[in-house]
């Protein structure tokens, strides 16, 4: 949708007139969700029998996802399992598809997926179709979300990113319901509490602030006296290693192709490094993580010019941050950073297109390292090491040139 104006004369005033979209270009859009999801199911559904690479990305929702499903019908987290590591308000997302009937757990799983990814589109859409808005946002995650292959209709992500998508899409008209929703991404995966990084200072950010805060208190009073041990997943988290699809990850595997000594281990649901030196690395990353958070607060305190597309930026440059220092850089974190650039791209004011660029370079990038190429990663060869340092590199520049922009666009 464009706007098409007449500049003021003498003899005509100035008036605007709509230009709708034709049928053809209105059905663009779903029909490339429909096929690219079509793609994305066959792969899926064929993971096990002609897989890409190393295969079995559904087995984690037949296995993990079903397993923890039955601990937590029996009003219970995993406290047990090593591999729980997620904030209680995964509890109901992953309790979800045994609520649909008729379907597996596995088919309600990817069903819900789906029914949410087209949700986060057609948010996308409708936000762009606005005046002084841009669909091309939609066209980034409708287009970018297939470099990942099946991955992300086998891991909850879409679910999560859904909540920082809608929060911040909310959250210029409707702050309370932007913070609501921002809490309860928070409670699900930590990272969807940074939409509300890029709210302006006064009223927006109170009410914001002050309704996430009184709802996350609200769930987790609620999910305490539902389940039992609702803050487990807290001793396994901190026990997490370096995977190697880490920034530190890279820099050990081209260790190893120097001749260092260590070798990986299937720890916690991912490969990591174990050997000499490991832990150094692994505090290093969160020495990083925590200058992140210091550079983050301090563009928060110093910014003092606010664009309708600061609070999105500011939620994708500040989720890049924290993903490249972090010790874990699975291949689902794409989508999160996906999700946001989309959001990004929804408003003409945006300063991270060159970023949402190469946030969906990597993206392709993260799909050949896992699964087409994941053996060649686990080994440290020079294949499986050259990609993670590109896949890695773009990522890095994109965090740097994000905040950058981020930065310049609200000084004085």
């Amino acid at each position: 949708m464009t706007l098409d104006t007449q500049p003021p004369t003498a003899a005509a005033p100035v008036h605007a007139t709509w230009v709708h979209p034709g049928p053809l270009a209105r059905a663009a859009l779903p029909l490339t969700w429909l096929a690219t999801r079509a793609a994305m199911l066959a792969l899926l559904a064929t993971d096990g029998r002609a897989p890409l690479g190393v295969g079995g990305i559904a087995h984690e929702v037949h296995t993990l996802y079903a397993h923890w499903y039955v601990t937590l019908a029996g009003s219970a987290f995993p406290a047990g399992d090593p591999m729980w590591q997620y904030p209680p308000g995964a509890g109901p997302v992953l309790l979800a598809p045994g609520l649909v009937p008729g379907l597996t757990y596995f088919q309600a799983f990817v069903a819900l997926t789906l029914a949410t990814d087209a949700l986060v589109t057609l948010a996308l859409a409708r936000t762009g179709a606005r005046p002084r808005r841009s669909t091309a946002g939609a066209w980034l995650w409708v287009a970018g979300l297939p470099l990942l292959l099946h991955i992300p209709l086998a891991r909850y992500d879409i679910e999560v990113t859904a909540f920082a998508v809608f929060a911040l899409l909310l959250m210029g008209r409707f702050p309370r319901a932007g913070g609501i929703l921002a809490a309860c991404g928070a409670l699900v995966k930590v990272w969807p509490a940074l939409a509300l990084l890029g709210t302006p200072r006064g009223p927006t950010s109170r009410e914001a602030w002050t309704a996430a805060a009184t709802s996350a208190a609200a769930i987790l009073l609620v999910l305490s006296v539902a389940f039992r041990s609702p803050f487990s997943f807290l001793r396994h988290q901190g026990e997490r290693g370096v995977q190697i699809e880490s920034l530190g990850g890279t820099v050990l595997a081209f260790a190893r192709r120097a001749g260092w000594s260590g070798h990986i281990r299937y720890r916690f649901g991912a490969m990591e490094y174990v050997g000499p030196h490991v832990g150094v690395v692994a505090a290093a990353s969160l020495v990083l993580t925590a200058v992140a958070a210091a550079l983050l607060l301090f563009w928060r305190l110093r910014a003092l010019n606010w664009s309708p597309a600061t609070p999105y930026d500011a939620a994708l440059c500040a989720v890049l941050l924290f993903t490249v220092t972090s010790r874990v850089l699975s291949p689902q974190y794409l989508i999160w950073l996906l999700g946001l650039a989309a959001v990004c791209l929804t408003s003409r004011h945006t300063t991270q297109r060159p970023v949402a660029l190469l946030v969906m370079a990597a993206a392709g990038l993260s799909a050949l390292a896992y699964p087409v190429l994941y053996r060649d990663v686990e080994a440290a060869t020079w294949t499986g090491s050259l990609l993670m340092l590109a896949r890695n590199g773009l990522l890095l520049g994109a965090a740097v040139l994000s905040f950058r922009a981020l930065w310049k666009g609200t000084k004085a």
